[in-house]
């Protein structure tokens, strides 16, 4: 799978995912509706689905997207949640992303 489709893959898995444990918190520590449950079960439905999407071992894929998952969420903070990282957030998150990188990009043997 070419690098930009597979790093696009991983990004809208991880906001699905994101999405999907988000909701259910907004109604349990926030006092939201319930019904904010419908659409977290939809992403977290969605972000099964998108992992089956790609070719490569199961494993492989669930260790390398944990990289992605780390820096979305590193994102999701400061956008959704309005706190800024620190120095040590964005240097945690480029060390997973290069895990990501170094599993699912190296070369193999057939």
């Amino acid at each position: 799978m070419p690098v930009f489709k597979t790093l696009f893959l991983f990004l809208v898995t991880a906001l699905a995912e994101i999405i999907g444990c988000y909701l259910p918190y907004l109604w349990l520590r926030e006092g939201k509706s319930a019904w904010l449950l419908v659409p977290g079960a939809l992403s977290l439905a969605a972000f099964a689905w998108l992992l089956s999407l790609h070719p490569t071992a199961a494993g492989r894929v669930y260790a390398a997207y944990g990289g992605v998952y780390i820096f979305v969420a590193i994102l999701w903070l400061w956008a959704v949640d309005g706190i800024r990282p620190t120095v040590w957030d964005l240097v945690g998150s480029a060390v997973a992303l290069a895990g990501m990188a170094i599993i699912l990009f190296a070369p193999r043997g057939s």
